[in-house]
C-alpha cells in the first residue's frame, strides 16, 4: 500500500464550505462543480477563465449533476429540481419523501444510461430513516434502496455490470448486480471494509483501472481500494479532517478534486485546519479518472 503526503495539493479558490460536497467534473465547460450542502450553495469554478460562480437554491442540496442539455438535475431537501445554468431557474420535479419532513437528500449520482440516483438521510442522523430513489427524465422516481442510515457514494463499473454504494455507518463498500436497461439492482454483497480509525466512507468515485477512491469523514485522507479483493492499495493525506468526497477531472481526467468541510469544528481545530471547507485538486495523481455520466434529457 502507497502513502502519499498532500504536500502536492492545491487550493481551488479562497472560498471555503461548511459542508463542501458532491465534486462533478463538466467536460464541455471545463468546469469543476460543487456543493455546500448546509448553505445551499451549487459553486463552478471555470478552469480555463479561471473564474468562480455561485448558484444560491435557498434549501439544502444534497448533490447534483449535469444534464445533456447543459443544465443540472439536483436532490434539494424539498426534492428533485432542474436548475437552468445561465438564468439560475430553479424548477421542481417531485419530492417522494414530502411525508418525511425530518429527511433530507444526500449524494447522488447518474447511471451509465443517463438515470439520477440520490439517496436521503435524517436531518438527525437517525437509523436507518433513508432511502435511495432513480429519477429518470419524465417518470416518477422508483424507490431502490431502503433502511439506509447515511446514504453517501456511488459508482458504476466501466463495463455497467456493478454498482458499488456507501451507507456510511456500516463502515463497508456494497456492490450489486446492475442492469442498465432496467436499472435493476440484486445480489447485493460486501466488496470493502473499513476499520474505524480510518475514518468513516463518505463519498466515493472508481478510476479507468476499476478501482475505487473513497473520502473519509474525521480520516484526514482519500483512499484507493481494490472492489474485487478488499484490498486498501493507496493513500492520500490531507490537512484537513473531514474529507467529503472526491472525483477525476481535468483535460484527460487525471486530476483528482476533493471536498471538505468545517462544520462543527472548534475554534482551536480550525485554527490547526485553516484549509478546511477548501476544494483541493491533486493535479496529475498518477491514476485516470471516467467521465461522469449525464442526467438524460
Amino acid at each position: 500500500m502507497t502513502e502519499k503526503a498532500g504536500i502536492d495539493l492545491e487550493i481551488i479558490t479562497d472560498h471555503k464550505c461548511l459542508l463542501g460536497e458532491g465534486p462533478v467534473w463538466d467536460a464541455t465547460s471545463k468546469t469543476i462543480c460543487w456543493i455546500d450542502i448546509l448553505n445551499g450553495q451549487i459553486h463552478q469554478y471555470a478552469t480555463e477563465q479561471q473564474t468562480h460562480k455561485t448558484i444560491h437554491v435557498h434549501q439544502m442540496i444534497g448533490s447534483l449533476a449535469v444534464c445533456t442539455n447543459g443544465n443540472m438535475i439536483a436532490a434539494l431537501q424539498n426534492g428533485f429540481a432542474l436548475i437552468n445554468q445561465e438564468t439560475h431557474e430553479i424548477k421542481m420535479i417531485t419530492d417522494p419523501e414530502n411525508h418525511l419532513p425530518n429527511n433530507r437528500f444526500n449524494e447522488g449520482k447518474c447511471d451509465p444510461a443517463g438515470r439520477f440516483w440520490a439517496g436521503t438521510m435524517s436531518l438527525s442522523e437517525d437509523t436507518g430513516t433513508g432511502n435511495v430513489y432513480m429519477m429518470q427524465n419524465g417518470l416518477d422516481p422508483v424507490k431502490k434502496i431502503e433502511a439506509v442510515s447515511i446514504s453517501n457514494g456511488m459508482a458504476w463499473s466501466s463495463d455497467h455490470q456493478t454498482f458499488y454504494y456507501i451507507d456510511s455507518p456500516t463502515m463497508q463498500v456494497v456492490a450489486y448486480d446492475y442492469d442498465k436497461a432496467t436499472g435493476h439492482i440484486s445480489n447485493k454483497r460486501t466488496v470493502v471494509k473499513i476499520e474505524k480509525e480510518e475514518g468513516i466512507p463518505d463519498g466515493m468515485t472508481i478510476d479507468n483501472q476499476g478501482m475505487l477512491w473513497i473520502a473519509h469523514w474525521d480520516g484526514w485522507q482519500v483512499t484507493r481500494w481494490n472492489p474485487h479483493t478488499g484490498e486498501k492499495l493507496y493513500t492520500i493525506k490531507l490537512p484537513v479532517a473531514k474529507v467529503t468526497s472526491c472525483t477525476f477531472g481535468g483535460p484527460t481526467f487525471e486530476d483528482l478534486y476533493i471536498t471538505s468541510a468545517n462544520v462543527g469544528l472548534s475554534e482551536s481545530e480550525l485554527v490547526q485546519q485553516p484549509l478546511a471547507g477548501s476544494l483541493f485538486v491533486l493535479r496529475n495523481c498518477g491514476f485516470k479518472g471516467l467521465p461522469a455520466f449525464e442526467f438524460k434529457v
